[in-house]
């Protein structure tokens, strides 16, 4: 077996431990030097720990500094830099690295200094990596290995030669350089869904009992979740605390039609909503692609600096939502809830209960348009609400960020008297 195994990778930490070089490890398990140190590399994990009756300062200007009161404590007689607030609260905070992790073993297990050193530390520690090894295998065995490309070649190549009453095994022999997937494959996308193709297409399918097997889910980025767990996410909120969490989701109409992409602001409760031809990652990516030529893309980092959705397929290219295609620069953070847990995303599943009132479980929004839907987000975001101290979502939005954002979307605010919730309120 090639892959590293629990008892190996508890080797390795016990090997770095004891100061053993790679070398020396590779040896012992019979695996070869860089083998090793990939393993070291990819796996180490970053740890704030400090050390016994010092202060956890890693500022470079710690020893020459003379600042005092940045927390505003003017009764304080100790210089910043013997006070463990200083490196959050100084604005010429500028980290010192250990030079040492810049070179073999690269982590700290086993250095003699450990016990006396202050800076950010790196260690392998075999539960962990063993862990997210083995969240890497069961990620990168989910799924549907297509791009959204693929997918869609594939889907119109089967459709079309459906239409002309051949067969799958034929449309396959005639484009064979046009499917890198077998023709099993390809019977298994049509009975999930994942093409256009229907099995009421195919008679000869509808006369067979499909078999009993799990469906199966598009996913774009098949390592989506890694780094980017509930887990992930709590770790993520207690080292940035102030910023504001955004919880994601989608609202579907009838099967197969439009849907709704819903992201609501945790911090005043205001809900927005966009209409999208199809129930995929691209139609996310094209939204987040429009607010930020919308609203700038300094004013979308600051609306929208850290994602909570689920694990929903059109949410599996994270990288594509988080970096900005003019520009290169991260926008935000994208993080996904526990499998089952929708709970864990309580603020926009609680405030779909509002826009359901209007958009009623199953009902199309083929025929409606963002105006529409703006509608109905003006009369959601104007209800007075006892959580927000029955201020509207509007008010308490415009407030914490500026009047010009909601108007740039569309959304206003309807006086109380006149805030309508029912399916007629967009009649069509």
């Amino acid at each position: 077996m090639s892959h590293l195994t629990e008892s190996d990778r508890l080797k390795i930490e016990h090997g770095l431990r004891n100061r053993m070089t790679f070398q020396e490890i590779g040896r012992m398990l019979n695996k070869a030097r860089s083998t090793i140190l990939r393993e070291v590399l990819k796996h180490r994990q970053s740890s704030t720990k400090g050390a016994t009756g010092r202060i956890s300062n890693r500022c470079v200007f710690r020893r020459n500094c003379d600042v005092y009161s940045l927390c505003g404590d003017y009764k304080c007689s100790r210089k910043c830099s013997a006070c463990n607030k200083c490196n959050s609260l100084c604005s010429k905070f500028e980290e010192e690295l250990c030079f040492t992790l810049s070179k073999a073993p690269y982590v700290c297990n086993g250095c003699p200094d450990e016990h006396k050193c202050v800076l950010m530390k790196q260690y392998y520690i075999c539960s962990a990596a063993y862990k997210e090894y083995s969240q890497l295998l069961i990620e990168a065995r989910k799924g549907v290995n297509l791009t959204e490309g693929e997918k869609s070649q594939i889907s119109s190549i089967i459709h079309a030669g459906i239409k002309k009453g051949q067969s799958v095994h034929h449309i396959m022999e005639a484009n064979k350089d046009s499917f890198a997937v077998c023709e099993k494959s390809v019977y298994r996308y049509i009975n999930a869904g994942i093409i256009r193709t229907q099995r009421g297409d195919m008679p000869r399918s509808c006369c067979m009992k499909p078999r009993k097997a799990k469906n199966i889910e598009h996913k774009v980025d098949k390592k989506c979740r890694i780094k980017r767990t509930h887990d992930d996410f709590k770790e993520y909120c207690k080292e940035h605390p102030d910023l504001p969490i955004v919880e994601m989701d989608s609202v579907l109409g009838r099967r197969g039609g439009k849907v709704l992409l819903t992201i609501h602001f945790n911090n005043c409760g205001l809900l927005l909503a966009f209409l999208r031809d199809a129930n995929n990652s691209q139609s996310v990516i094209d939204v987040f692609n429009y607010l930020e030529k919308q609203l700038t893309l300094e004013v979308f980092q600051k609306l929208f600096p850290v994602i909570l959705t689920d694990n929903g397929s059109e949410f599996s290219n994270p990288s594509a939502l988080e970096i900005s295609p003019f520009s290169e620069l991260q926008r935000t953070s994208i993080f996904y809830c526990n499998p089952y847990s929708s709970w864990q995303k309580g603020h926009v599943e609680n405030n779909h209960i509002n826009l359901r009132k209007v958009v009623t479980k199953g009902r199309s929004l083929d025929n409606f348009s963002q105006k529409d839907i703006n509608t109905v987000l003006s009369n959601i975001n104007s209800l007075a609400r006892k959580s927000l101290n029955n201020i509207p979502a509007i008010n308490l939005f415009e407030t914490i960020y500026s009047k010009g954002i909601l108007k740039t979307l569309g959304i206003k605010l309807i006086s109380m008297n006149e805030v309508y919730l029912l399916p007629d309120l967009i009649d069509k």
